[in-house]
């Protein structure tokens, strides 16, 4: 094998560049928030982790989910928010940039962005590279239905 033929093949098993404009919307939404996929079997080929970006509009409480058995990491980019979390959301802190969230897998929780006018920015790092959601109280109704269709929820 020559080494051009060795460096490419090295190459495309390798590190994988996705840039913005490749980010997957077509991804499992709770109301009141929109996530992109950015690393996923598809975009990167991803075996085991899923990432992605979610946007928290301003003055704004995303719905009510969890992610089954997957635990998630966020990592708050920009904005100023809260996170609510339990069996009736009886917990809140405060987040800003720079801190990291740990949530463990069925952990109910909420994405709050209090801000009038500033959207609220985090990075999502998943142990599966399946983005499981499941809305506990969806807003809307077909959006569950197309989120639990995608995977295979019933």
């Amino acid at each position: 094998m020559s080494t051009n033929e060795t460096t490419g093949a090295a190459q495309a098993r390798g590190v994988r560049i996705i840039k913005p404009h490749q980010f997957d919307a077509n991804t499992p939404q709770t109301p009141g928030m929109q996530r992109v996929a950015a690393v996923s079997r598809e975009l990167a080929g991803s075996q085991g982790i899923w990432g992605g970006i979610t946007v928290v509009a301003p003055n704004t409480a995303s719905g009510i989910h969890h992610h089954g058995e997957i635990e998630t990491i966020i990592y708050v980019v920009s904005g100023h928010g809260k996170m609510r979390w339990g069996d009736r959301m009886e917990f809140e802190q405060e987040v800003e940039p720079g801190d990291f969230i740990y949530v463990p897998p069925f952990a109910p929780h909420q994405e709050i962005n209090p801000s009038p006018d500033t959207p609220s920015q985090w990075v999502i790092v998943r142990n599966s590279q399946e983005p499981i959601v499941v809305n506990l109280e969806p807003l809307d109704v077909a959006q569950q239905q197309g989120n639990d269709a995608t995977h295979n929820v019933y």
